[in-house]
């Protein structure tokens, strides 16, 4: 038996072409596959396509608010309603976007390019119609509202897959961490346009104000005045909606150079994988995955800080220090601060570590934050606060999308079979972080309301003031301590990093052997 069966493979090895020999001993002499480089344009190209979120978020987030109270004269209480579920809102969508992503098939432009293509146009007229003011007083709230929740959603199904996008532009952790630098660096830079943009067109207008409306003979000045009060209104509303334009239409662009110029890469792995995986099956997949939990919530109370910030600073610079024709230049000097240090963050999370940047970049806003906090009103010393306190800024824009893809490959080494779980990961992170932010905005506008707000007030009392520097410093203070001792849970240092590359590449090159071999099996059995 044992010389039949040697003749028969003797035979069978006779008929075989020399070619189909040496494929079958391919895998014994495989060669280390190179790595993947990805061209400057490109990652440029990438980085592009996080503009439009920050542009737009930036707006909303520095300017919604007042814009709500003194130009749209929109009360607290209302204010504070459209601020929260609109956040709200858009916190619930990003895993609802996730999870129809989840189901989404592969076509020629990719799996996560139709979302951000098709999005695009619906969002611009929803962003637009945010800035605009109705001529009808009844109803105005809900306006807003509905404008705003909708714009949020449409957002939200570009902006889930772009950032899911990151895991799909190479396998390479190195190649994807300088992507994320790139895609940081224009963030910021979107954050400063939409700073520059909407600040420098709103503060070319000036928003009328009312005295106190117990001072004497205010109700005769009020009325010889009201129809030139009403000018300067329309001419601010008419700066909203210019500025709301001129910041549409970089929206477009970007989502044009992003489109054109990146391609989804599809793991070998995933390629081979009959079924996806359902998206509540992922999810908990997701949710009791330890690193990704304990690095959401570090994050959720310094991003918290961080938007608290964002939102009241407008009404903090022209009420408790009374800058009203500054603050758009202080919060351009922030941003422009934030955008020169990325870089040296990028190298500092290199050459240190992830985590040591997080706890050196974020904790260095709270001394600049307790100066604010303890202060009297002095320009200059706010100006140097302000381009301290955009170091720290960088950080927390950079760090978070620089450590999820950790996160993600540490999970697909511990559920290897498990994929397309990847917008997931993103959208749930910004569904806690977004909520939180409803939160904040939502509480931080209701306690102005408790505190005595004014609608288009020259000045405030004394508790708004004091509502809005503990808003703006002490609170965020608190927020940055708790997300930073949190952050010592985090399990993934730089060596775990490592580890987990390597083996990584062993599977992804398991994975091309197992597929390789496959293709000379079927050639083998169709010679034989």
């Amino acid at each position: 038996m044992a010389k039949g069966e040697g003749a028969e493979s003797g035979s069978a090895a006779g008929l075989l072409p020399t070619s189909i020999l040496q494929a079958g001993e391919r895998p014994a002499q495989k060669e280390p596959k190179k790595k993947q480089q990805l061209s400057i344009c490109s990652k440029l190209c990438y980085a592009v396509g996080g503009a439009p979120y920050q542009v737009t978020g930036c707006a909303l987030g520095f300017f919604l608010q007042i814009y709500l109270l003194d130009v749209a004269q929109v009360g607290p209480l209302s204010a504070s309603i459209i601020l929260f579920v609109g956040r709200a809102w858009d916190a619930i969508t990003d895993p609802l976007v996730g999870f129809f992503i989840s189901k989404s098939s592969w076509t020629s432009l990719g799996r996560l390019m139709p979302w951000i293509i098709f999005s695009t146009p619906l969002a611009i007229i929803a962003y637009f119609l945010i800035w605009f003011v109705p001529d009808f007083q009844w109803g105005q709230a809900l306006w807003y509202l509905v404008f705003y929740c909708l714009f949020e959603m449409l957002v939200t199904c570009f902006h889930v897959p772009y950032s899911a996008l990151t895991m799909f532009i190479s396998t390479e952790q190195s190649e994807r961490d300088s992507a994320t630098a790139y895609r940081m660096t224009v963030e910021v830079l979107g954050t400063v346009l939409g700073t520059a943009i909407q600040g420098q067109i709103v503060g070319q207008a000036d928003t009328p104000c009312l005295q106190d409306h117990n001072s004497s003979g205010m109700a005769s000045v009020a009325a010889n005045r009201t129809h030139s009060t009403s000018a300067v209104l329309k001419k601010t509303q008419n700066a909203y909606l210019l500025a709301a334009g001129v910041i549409a239409s970089i929206y477009v662009i970007c989502a044009v150079i992003l489109t054109l110029g990146v391609r989804e890469q599809r793991e070998p792995s995933e390629a081979q994988q009959a079924e996806p995986m359902s998206f509540f099956r992922g999810l908990r997949l997701v949710m009791n995955h330890g690193p990704y939990v304990k690095l959401i919530a570090g994050f959720l109370f310094t991003s918290l800080a961080f938007m608290l910030v964002e939102g009241n600073f407008a009404l903090f610079c022209t009420y408790t220090l009374g800058f009203r024709n500054e603050f758009q230049n202080l919060l351009l000097a922030i941003m422009l601060s934030a955008t020169l240090t990325i870089p040296f963050w990028q190298w500092f999370l290199t050459r240190f570590g992830k985590k040591t940047a997080v706890y050196i970049g974020i904790s260095s806003a709270v001394p600049f934050l307790i100066l604010v906090a303890l202060m009297e009103s002095n320009l200059i010393v706010t100006y140097v606060v302000a381009v301290a306190a955009g170091i720290s800024v960088a950080a927390a824009f950079l760090l978070p999308w620089s450590m999820l893809p950790d996160v993600i490959d540490d999970f697909h080494l511990k559920q290897p079979q498990s994929h397309g779980t990847e917008p997931i990961f993103f959208s749930f992170y910004v569904f806690f972080t977004k909520f939180a932010s409803g939160v904040s905005l939502g509480i931080s506008t209701l306690s102005l309301d408790f505190a005595g707000y004014q609608t288009r007030g020259c000045s405030q009392p004394r508790r708004v003031k004091f509502t809005l520097k503990m808003l703006v410093t002490m609170a965020p203070i608190v927020l940055i301590l708790l997300g930073l001792l949190l952050f010592k849970l985090y399990p993934i240092d730089e060596e775990r990093r490592r580890q987990n590359k390597k083996a990584l590449q062993a599977l992804r090159d398991e994975a091309s052997s197992s597929g390789c071999s496959d293709t000379d099996s079927t050639e083998l059995a169709s010679i034989l």
